[in-house]
């Protein structure tokens, strides 16, 4: 079973062990360089005056993801932070704030969250974006599909022209309407 969630709201979230224990909340999200999926988490301590810690989650050892945790067995699953980073591509850039245009030239708006696919493998399968003027721009949020592989240039984000009949405005039915986006990019509808 897959969960649907804005990478936001994995921030700050209590990370636990299936003991129970709660050593960490997670601080950042880490993204693969090419921005398709989610490696893991640097933690920060919990607590008014913990800080940030030098050891980080990897995706690969989180048991669960849930509205209110991220569980994993034991602390042992967690590694030092340089060589999680180390041992992926993890690009520099923050997609928060980019343009995010279609490949005909539209601009949609600006990005202000990622929406996770949380599984088996963590997946970016969508943006929340500040709507602009081609998208009725009275200063609401929409959800837009990304296809499988993303485009990324220097300057915006790209997202084929037919994402623009999968918007959404609840994360409810995002998973649907990204499912029908990715089938259509395949031929499939």
């Amino acid at each position: 079973m897959s969960l649907l969630i804005r990478a936001s709201a994995l921030t700050k979230k209590p990370v636990v062990t299936l003991d129970g224990e709660d050593i960490a909340q997670v601080k950042d999200v880490l993204y693969e360089g090419s921005g398709g999926s989610v490696i893991g988490f640097t933690l920060s301590g919990r607590g008014l005056f913990a800080g940030p810690k030098n050891v980080a989650l990897p995706w690969s050892e989180v048991v669960g993801c849930g509205r209110d945790a991220v569980m994993i067995a034991s602390d042992q699953a967690l590694q030092e932070q340089q060589d999680l980073v180390a041992s992926h591509d993890i690009g520099e850039r923050n997609v928060l704030g980019a343009r995010l245009v279609t490949d005909t030239g539209v601009d949609l708006g600006a990005v202000v969250d990622v929406i996770v696919e949380a599984a088996d493998v963590a997946d970016v399968v969508g943006y929340e974006v500040e709507a602009s003027a081609a998208l009725g721009g009275d200063a609401r949020n929409v959800l837009i599909p990304l296809p499988d592989a993303l485009s990324v240039s220097g300057e915006a984000l790209m997202v084929p022209a037919a994402a623009l009949d999968f918007v959404s405005d609840d994360l409810a039915g995002f998973g649907a309407a990204v499912d029908d986006f990715r089938a259509s990019l395949r031929g499939e509808n």
